[in-house]
């Protein structure tokens, strides 16, 4: 089996350095691209668990590297803007899109080029490379960026070492086995 026609091979890399993945997002801004980040968490809540990034933290965090304009949020509990924030970001007045997984299917902007998911070891390998789906969809290769600590969890690196779905699968069974009925 192979990808959909069109598409390009994504690269994927497993990086905790938040330097490193804004540097990243800046040079493929500056080519004309896009990129979105996922977040396993819509809002900082008291109590959770430490380091964990949230769509709101992370928002305030590329608003003060990339300035307002350029980032937006997307979210479920959001209902009326979330058309208009997909169509800015189809658009391109909106560089960064910040999001929870709800982009995992459904959106296609060939102009984006980079995916950052936070806490990347939090998701499970079918989500993670739905997301990673989202990228290389136009002329230019594709980039996803395992934002994770935990350089040895056997999913992220599968996913670095896999392309396609059928790897994927065999891969999580290896590491998760056939569950019970």
């Amino acid at each position: 089996q192979s990808m959909p026609n069109g598409r390009k091979p994504i690269q994927t890399a497993i990086c905790a350095s938040q330097n490193t993945i804004f540097q990243f997002i800046k040079k493929e801004i500056e080519k004309g691209h896009q990129a979105y980040v996922v977040c396993p968490l819509i809002e900082d809540k008291q109590g959770a668990m430490e380091g964990i990034l949230s769509v709101e933290q992370t928002y305030a965090e590329y608003t003060d590297a990339f300035g307002k304009g350029a980032v937006a949020v997307l979210n479920g509990k959001m209902k009326e803007e979330t058309e208009n924030v997909i169509q800015s970001f189809k658009d391109g007045e909106i560089k960064i899109l910040v999001s929870t997984t709800v982009v995992e299917v459904g959106v296609n902007v060939p102009n984006a080029t980079v995916i950052v998911i936070n806490n990347a070891e939090r998701f499970g390998l079918a989500s993670l490379h739905q997301l990673r789906g989202r990228v290389g969809r136009g002329n230019s290769p594709g980039y996803c960026i395992l934002n994770s600590v935990h350089k040895d969890n056997k999913r992220l690196i599968a996913l670095c070492k896999y392309k396609n779905g059928f790897q994927i699968a065999e891969a999580d069974y290896a590491l998760r086995g056939s569950g019970n009925i």
